[in-house]
């Protein structure tokens, strides 16, 4: 039997922020295996962000190995790790203001 998918206590926050300002939002915590949490579409173009809580210390907030193996090894577009609503809602700013 598999068990939920955990996420970190922020990310329903994150989520919302995102959509309120214009996001699509896919989950992707269940797939595990060091792939980022979120799918966002935004500005016709696609990112992927993995959600840390800002709340837990700094050594806490830390990409796991199996993240960083994932982190290392995309060759795709925008991956961002942020840990709280503004810095989420920065990677739409960004993903606004690059060239396709």
């Amino acid at each position: 039997m598999r068990r939920a998918a955990k996420i970190d206590v922020n990310q329903p926050a994150i989520v919302d922020a995102l959509r309120k300002a214009g996001a699509t939002v896919q989950s992707l915590a269940a797939i595990g295996k060091g792939c980022p949490d979120l799918l966002i579409g935004y500005a016709n173009k696609t990112a992927l962000i993995e959600v840390k809580d800002g709340d837990k210390v700094a050594s806490a907030q830390k990409l796991r190995p199996m993240q960083q193996d994932w982190h290392q090894n995309w060759r795709g577009g925008t991956l961002a790790t942020v840990n709280d609503v503004e810095s989420a809602l920065s990677v739409l700013t960004v993903m606004r203001k690059s060239e396709r």
